[in-house]
């Protein structure tokens, strides 16, 4: 905490002084140089070659200054890690990055990032194409806004029809409870011995997947509804929900329904294994994001022609079924600008360049992100790469977003811990203890409710 307060403190002196005499990126001293720091690996190639074509664009606009491009080779899990050290340091910090909307708010808060609403106000795409929601991905809890959104995307089920068939289950299933979920794992289960009747992220690698696609789908499917009460301003731990959360991991644990605790444990296995195995017809079904389809598409990490003829999707229900029937969270990547950037102006440009509407286009259908403007809301190319796109879009019509405040990431890595701990055969009551514990040391005693 203390290395980010100096941070902090350096990132808003380093604002102080005259621009010229500031420097982007690792140039100090060179305004003319921008530097972009973004997620570069093998399951995800389609950033590298969005951000080059946006680097030619820009260059080709803004004669004399540089788009540095700085491709960080690491796994989702290790890429938040590595972008706030380099932010630690004006000498190493982006000028822009990618950047998880989840973790605005706390990047936000350690002054690492620069609000940008005076930009945005003159942005008259900003104004008139993107689409209001989704707009406060990018808004800290002071009112300010500091980056800006490149899509969305919703969480449900994905299952193989053919398998399905085979277990005598429906090839149109909707499941209306979670033991209706974990009934067809076990008819998979039961049939076809050498099939993974499911997956979901699991495991401290998995980290904020597990808590999102995994944990807080089921806590929101629960009674308990909520994570975090907006209207009393507090953290909702312990909760029932959330035990409850954890009892269902833990079943599917025990009964060998899902991957095994050394697959979870694996920082490999669900971002190159995982899609792999789903292709070669190996797992039954999965609760995760619509996003897959690039996993799958030409380019991708698990190249598989037929899943749009093998491939259902299904919403994920409520615990027992009761009101409003299932459930779904958002998400989405953002780009924002670095607080210790020397050319702020630059950097924006390069923003407004990589999310103009065909860039917008071209990244939501290279990634399967559902879109954030309206304009390319319509785009043929969107449904002809992937048909899945109007179901993961119906979604959002009851989606559910992540607490935008700046504990979120502590709690996140508190829930992640107690979702490891059943993983490896804890007991979920006491996890659920635990996580109570931890979330009230890190946002305070009086932040904390039950639920």
């Amino acid at each position: 905490m203390r290395a980010r307060t100096i941070a902090a403190g350096l990132a808003v002196a380093a604002l102080t002084l005259p621009l010229a005499a500031c420097g982007g990126g690792d140039s100090a001293g060179d305004a003319r140089t921008i530097k972009i720091v973004y997620r570069n690996y093998s399951d995800f190639p389609q950033m590298d070659t969005f951000m080059k074509d946006v680097k030619k664009q820009f260059e080709s606009a803004n004669p004399g200054i540089t788009a540095q491009l700085t491709p960080v080779s690491s796994l989702d899990s290790d890429y938040l890690a590595k972008v706030q050290l380099m932010q630690r340091s004006p000498s190493t910090a982006p000028d822009v990055l990618f950047e998880d909307s989840f973790n605005v708010n706390a990047d936000a808060a350690a002054g690492y990032l620069l609000p940008i609403d005076d930009y945005l106000t003159k942005w008259s795409d900003w104004n008139s194409q993107f689409i209001p929601a989704t707009k406060q991905a990018g808004k800290a809890t002071d009112g300010k806004t500091y980056a800006v959104p490149m899509g969305t995307d919703t969480r449900g089920l994905w299952f193989n029809k053919d398998i399905f068939q085979k277990a005598g289950l429906p090839t149109d299933w909707q499941p209306k409870t979670w033991n209706d979920v974990l009934d067809a794992a076990r008819k998979i289960k039961a049939t076809q011995p050498g099939v993974q009747p499911m997956y979901l992220p699991l495991g401290k690698p998995a980290a904020e997947a597990m808590s999102m696609q995994t944990l807080e789908m089921l806590l929101y499917g629960t009674p308990t509804k909520d994570l975090y009460d907006e209207k009393a301003g507090k953290w909702v731990a312990p909760s029932k929900g959330f035990e409850d959360a954890l009892g269902y991991v833990q079943t599917v644990m025990k009964e060998n329904l899902a991957q095994t605790p050394a697959q979870a444990e694996d920082t490999q296995w669900a971002q190159t294994q995982m899609p792999l195995l789903m292709s070669q017809g190996k797992i039954g079904f999965m609760m995760d994001g619509g996003w897959y389809a690039r996993y799958w598409n030409a380019g991708g990490v698990a190249p598989w022609p037929d899943w749009t003829k093998t491939l259902g999707t299904a919403k994920f229900p409520t615990q027992n079924g009761q009101a409003p029937g299932n459930v779904t969270l958002s998400g989405g990547w953002t780009l924002a600008v670095g607080a210790s950037s020397g050319n702020p102006d630059a950097s924006m440009k390069f923003i407004q360049t990589a999310l103009n509407k065909e860039n917008s286009a071209a990244i939501d259908v290279a990634c399967s992100w559902l879109p954030v403007r309206d304009d390319v809301k319509a785009d043929p190319r969107l449904a002809e790469k992937d048909p899945t796109v109007p179901f993961w879009s119906s979604l959002v019509s009851f989606t559910r977003y992540r607490p935008t405040l700046q504990e979120y990431p502590q709690v996140s890595n508190a829930m992640d811990v107690a979702g490891d701990s059943v993983v490896n055969g804890g007991d979920p009551a006491k996890a659920a203890a635990q996580f109570a514990q931890d979330v009230s040391k890190a946002v305070g005693a009086d932040k904390v409710k039950t639920g």
